[in-house]
């Protein structure tokens, strides 16, 4: 039975009034008529997904209730994942000097993380508790993971970078390259099966 952690974190009552009326099965067919499960431990397909991901947006709550959206990004795999804790970190790299985000964490740790492969069409949302981890060389944001829930294809449109557009076309010329050979094999064989009945 799927973990329903992420389910009691994020439908309220309201949320599971509109399900109700929008012909929907409120809190995702029954998941809220059982205890909490309490955390969910990434698996290897969310940790996929965190390990190619160039960029996600950062939720945190503002002193007065209000979301506070804020983009991160970095080479792939900038978001790492910590095996014997469980917990995701990057570097949080200095900005505007608003400090908003800095700010919000130090008085409530509770984020959200919402990651999107355009090219697959994949969207993953983290929630969790963040601590922020500061030293000489860099200042850093690690996430206790709370639960995770993964978002339909739906309204996403895909886009391509340069990189993933050069692995798809040399993944396509490899293939074109190998049916080439087989083609260029089969003509030889039957080349060779007339130059033997022409003798």
């Amino acid at each position: 039975m799927p973990n329903n952690h992420y389910h009691h974190l994020a439908f309220g009552p309201g949320a599971v009034d509109r399900q109700r009326r929008g012909g929907g099965p409120p809190g995702y067919a029954g998941a809220l008529e059982r205890p909490d499960d309490g955390p969910q431990d990434l698996t290897d397909r969310e940790l996929l997904v965190i390990s190619r991901a160039d960029q996600f947006c950062l939720a945190t709550v503002t002193p007065t209730g209000w979301p506070y959206l804020q983009y991160r990004s970095g080479p792939a795999g900038f978001v790492r994942h910590d095996p014997a804790t469980g917990r995701l970190r990057f570097t949080d790299l200095t900005g505007n000097r608003q400090f908003v985000t800095l700010g919000n964490l130090d008085a409530d740790d509770r984020l959200a993380m919402f990651f999107v492969d355009y090219p697959r069409r994949i969207r993953l949302k983290v929630f969790g508790r963040g601590t922020i981890i500061e030293t000489d060389e860099a200042r850093t944001i690690e996430i206790a993971v709370e639960a995770y829930d993964w978002n339909c294809q739906r309204s996403i449109i895909p886009r391509f970078d340069r990189d993933y557009l050069k692995q798809l076309g040399a993944a396509y010329q490899k293939v074109a390259a190998e049916r080439e050979a087989e083609l260029q094999a089969e003509i030889d064989r039957l080349r060779a099966r007339v130059a033997e009945l022409e003798g």
